[in-house]
């Protein structure tokens, strides 16, 4: 009996045995069998050709239109001020008055000298007149002719040397009212009423600027200068001469300037310190919300780009060299990958030189999870694409090369 109870549980572990190396056996086969999965599905964006304003930024600061230094001409008390600092000015109104005392006497000397002059001129002149007639006929001696002759000259002279004196002394009169030369806004006066001021001193009595319109001093890569013009020369970018004048400026906050500039000349001379040229700008500014010397950034069109391609930033990405790379799709829905040239960024979105064609679809969400070869299932991206907002309808986008 008992051998045969051993039996038994001998049987039923040998069963229990096969059948736990059966499952065994089964698992590893499913462990083994590899995993189906469909392709990836990435987001796309169809690149194509677009007509593009290129810009560029250019740093500068302002300066006045015009600038007169007042100074006084002669020397005097000034005896009065008939302007208030920081005040607008039209040109030719009276700043200061130098004591005009002194200059009026010499006027006033030189006027009775040249009446004296004249008052004997006549006489000498009727004198030299009689004796050359009497000359002629020998009724006197040819020596009292000369004498009367040199005498004649001689007061015409004088007369001629008092005139000279007397202008000379009312333009002396006329430089003791100081005026504005040009109109504008003056500063602060260096002196006060009561002080002593001499003719062509160093130190102003006051400046005025006329800030309306006014100039921008901006200054430009001579590198950027020179892409520009390959650029002209491939017929990459076309100029657009009545754009091509007109510039816009973004003041020191970042906020743009309500009105449009034109540009004025591009300086010959490249400054050897900063391997830039001098680009000048003239900006209407009738509420002089512009002051000389305050810093901001002009957005000059360089060109036009007809077949111009724009790509979202988000599709662009850096290989372990730092250059951008872009992964598309191909026409038989696998991912290849693309080395670019970039030009600069427009807004949210790249220029690109190189590297991409109209009609390609590039992969702007999904990138991290395919490989080049890899099928994938392209879908249309559906976020935005940030377009740039066109001529007037909208903030200047900030664009750097």
């Amino acid at each position: 009996m008992m051998d045969k109870d051993r039996y038994f549980v001998q049987l039923l572990a040998v069963s229990l045995l096969a059948t736990i190396a059966s499952l065994n056996i089964g698992c590893a086969k499913k462990q083994s069998a590899p995993m189906s999965r469909g392709p990836a599905e990435v987001a796309i964006v169809t690149v194509q050709p677009e007509r593009v304003v290129l810009t560029t930024e250019l740093p500068g600061r302002t300066s006045a239109f015009l600038v007169a230094e007042i100074r006084p001409q002669v020397n005097g008390i000034i005896q009065q001020r008939h302007f208030t600092e920081g005040s607008d000015v039209k040109a030719g109104d009276l700043l200061y008055q130098i004591d005009p005392a002194p200059y009026q006497a010499a006027f006033d000397q030189a006027k009775a000298a040249l009446a004296m002059a004249e008052a004997n001129l006549p006489a000498i002149r009727s004198r030299a007149e009689r004796l050359k007639d009497l000359a002629a006929i020998h009724a006197v001696g040819q020596q009292d002719y000369d004498d009367a002759a040199a005498a004649l000259q001689q007061s015409e002279a004088s007369v001629a040397t008092s005139k000279a004196a007397m202008e000379s002394a009312r333009i002396n009169l006329a430089y003791t009212p100081l005026r504005a030369p040009i109109p504008g806004r003056t500063g602060k006066s260096s002196v006060t009423v009561g002080a002593l001021v001499t003719a062509y001193q160093p130190v102003p009595l006051a400046v005025i600027q006329q800030l309306d319109p006014i100039y921008i001093d901006v200054t430009q890569a001579t590198a950027d200068l020179l892409q520009l013009r390959r650029g002209m020369a491939s017929g990459r970018l076309k100029q657009d001469g009545a754009l091509q004048r007109k510039v816009k400026l973004l003041l020191e906050d970042g906020t743009p300037y309500p009105l449009k500039g034109t540009m004025q000349f591009r300086d010959v001379t490249v400054d050897p310190t900063t391997g830039s040229v001098s680009l000048r700008m003239i900006f209407p500014n009738p509420d002089h919300i512009l002051l000389p010397g305050m810093f901001v950034r002009a957005v000059v069109e360089e060109g036009v780009s007809e077949q111009a391609l724009l790509v979202p930033q988000q599709g662009i990405t850096r290989d372990p060299k730092g250059n951008p790379v872009a992964w598309v799709v191909d026409q038989a829905e696998k991912v290849q990958q693309r080395e670019l040239e970039l030009d600069r960024a427009i807004g949210n979105k790249w220029l690109v030189t190189k590297g991409l064609a109209p009609g390609d679809r590039l992969i702007v969400e999904g990138s991290m999870k395919v490989r080049p070869g890899d099928p994938v299932k392209a879908v249309p991206f559906a976020g935005p694409t940030g377009d740039m907002p066109q001529e007037g309808e909208g903030p200047i986008p900030s664009e750097s090369k």
